[in-house]
């Protein structure tokens, strides 16, 4: 009984140890799998643009389907990338890997949703494309409708991203508890694809004493950060 004992003991011991490790190789898989997810993705949208006289994609939301300036680049490009036919989840380009939940900003303020942004209807993706400025009514940067050719910078210039960099929060380096405390909070780490075609896990800012409502993607960041979301 004692060996045996000392036998769980040990086995216990051993998987404390793993298991931080087995974590963090887990994360890196994952991380590793978005980023070649949006170099793919970001491809496509390149080579619609390229037929679109150098214009990236505009889809302004409506009422029913408000986010569409973010999420309509999918059915514009899913030719590019080897896609046809409707939406689904089993559309795995479009699915982060690390997309296990997300933070509802539409019914519910912040609320913690313990599903990935991927399966949700009836977009079923976890990527955002930048597209703030073709939102109607809105002062937000973004790059819609733009020639790619007049982005000034577009080594720093957003073109695709994962959903919670508009916000932001992270799929990859979550802040805990889970809940609306978490749901926006500042220098959270995103994956990043940019117009030039590189992708990037960077930081993300908001500033807490932006205005009520403002997330990540309403301005550019202040100097210091990677990425902007305007090309002027």
């Amino acid at each position: 009984m004692i060996e045996l004992l000392a036998v769980v003991s040990i086995i216990g011991l051993l998987t404390a140890l793993l298991l931080p490790a087995l974590s963090s190789v887990r994360a890196r898989e994952q991380r590793a799998a978005c980023m070649n997810n949006l170099r793919q993705i970001n491809l496509g949208l390149r080579m619609y643009s390229d037929e679109s006289l150098d214009k990236a994609p505009r889809t302004p939301g409506t009422a029913s389907a408000p986010g569409l300036n973010w999420t309509g680049y999918k059915g514009l490009i899913k030719s590019y990338v080897g896609h046809s036919g409707t939406s689904s989840q089993s559309d795995k380009l479009f699915a982060c890997p690390a997309d296990t939940f997300h933070y509802d900003f539409t019914t519910n303020f912040g609320a913690y949703v313990p599903k990935g942004l991927h399966e949700q209807a009836p977009d079923y993706l976890s990527y955002a494309f930048n597209g703030g400025n073709a939102r109607p009514n809105s002062n937000a940067p973004g790059i819609a409708g733009r020639t790619l050719a007049s982005i000034k910078e577009p080594a720093r210039t957003v073109l695709l991203m994962e959903g919670p960099a508009l916000i932001p929060y992270s799929w990859h380096d979550p802040k805990r508890p889970f809940g609306p405390e978490s749901a926006i909070f500042n220098d959270a780490k995103d994956m990043v694809s940019f117009v030039d075609g590189h992708v990037g896990y960077i930081k993300i800012h908001w500033g807490g004493n932006n205005p009520p409502g403002s997330m990540a993607l309403h301005s550019d960041p202040p100097k210091g950060y990677e990425y902007k979301w305007s090309g002027d």
